[in-house]
């Protein structure tokens, strides 16, 4: 079972806090992520791409001119696709590229996400996280005092509105619920901090 430092907001540690070694400390399986980081980013896609096929396009309802005599190849529209302003030939049309992973592969993946930064020691646990008011100041004081100058996920337990609106005006930090908590996110920033209350809820959901 991984033990971590819990430190408080002035960036002192305050004691140690044991993790569940299902979810933090398993294997971490690189495939699982990578099939679950593609597929975020593949439902992520508007597929709103759209472009026309010569059917579509306008003109070219006329030969340009006589199949044989002129010494120039034979043409029948002046929008086929090799013709400039023609039709494109497979041209992409509105889809979706949506699509779903078992949900084994799902919660595979984010044990091993959550593990993986445990073992690079990514991971700052927090014995709580509160704000009188929203305050980037304060915020900008917290993670200087933690002494994180990287890309940085915040993970609340609750949503917080005086937390959430302190750290979205600064650059390279995002806060996410428990609930919305996803692989790509994890992976995609270098810190990961933690409350200790959204500790628990995790290993409530993914036990």
């Amino acid at each position: 079972m991984p033990n971590v430092a819990l430190f408080n907001k002035s960036g002192n540690q305050v004691g140690e806090i044991a993790l569940s070694d299902d979810i933090f400390g398993a294997n971490v399986n690189v495939e699982a992520m990578h099939q679950v980081v593609k597929m975020y980013l593949a439902n992520q896609r508007q597929g709103t791409q759209s472009a026309l096929t010569r059917a579509e396009v306008r003109g070219g309802g006329i030969k340009p001119w006589r199949q044989k005599g002129t010494g120039r190849a034979r043409h029948g529209s002046i929008r086929s696709p090799q013709w400039t302003h023609g039709g494109i030939v497979f041209a992409p049309k509105p889809r979706s590229y949506r699509y779903t992973v078992p949900k084994k592969i799902k919660r595979l993946a984010m044990k091993s996400a959550l593990s993986s930064k445990v073992q690079a020691n990514n991971i700052i646990v927090l014995d709580e996280l509160s704000f009188d008011a929203p305050k980037t100041k304060q915020f900008a004081e917290l993670l200087d005092n933690l002494k994180v100058d990287s890309k940085t996920l915040i993970v609340l337990a609750d949503n917080n509105e005086n937390i959430i609106k302190s750290a979205r005006n600064i650059k390279g930090v995002k806060t996410s619920l428990v609930n919305t908590l996803n692989v790509y996110d994890i992976l995609n920033y270098d810190k990961f901090i933690i409350t200790k209350e959204a500790v628990q809820k995790v290993e409530e959901v993914y036990v």
